[in-house]
């Protein structure tokens, strides 16, 4: 889905002053965010079908994942140049 809404949403962001390096960065966190929410988290799924746990213990197992997730996106929303830091980091090496 997000190959497909790219082309419309890119210009958007990129026209509101957004960087496109921390949007795609805060993009991939909240995605991995919806691959552990339930009723629907695709990873949920997969970690049941390896571990043979049942989906509600594979659930609370990942909650404390979910808010260190949450945590970093209210991290980088107040501060994005912690975001930006590693890339700006390896610009200046070159």
């Amino acid at each position: 889905m997000m190959v497909l809404t790219a082309a419309v949403v890119l210009p958007m962001v990129k026209d509101a002053g957004i960087d496109l390096v921390w949007f795609g960065i805060f993009t991939v966190i909240v995605v991995e965010m919806a691959q552990i929410t339930p009723p629907v988290g695709f990873n949920l799924f997969v970690l049941q079908g390896m571990t043979g746990r049942d989906i509600l213990q594979v659930t609370r197992a990942a909650v404390p994942f979910f808010f260190l997730m949450l945590l970093g996106i209210v991290v980088i929303t107040v501060v994005p140049e912690l975001a930006l830091w590693p890339v700006q980091w390896m610009v200046a090496a070159r």
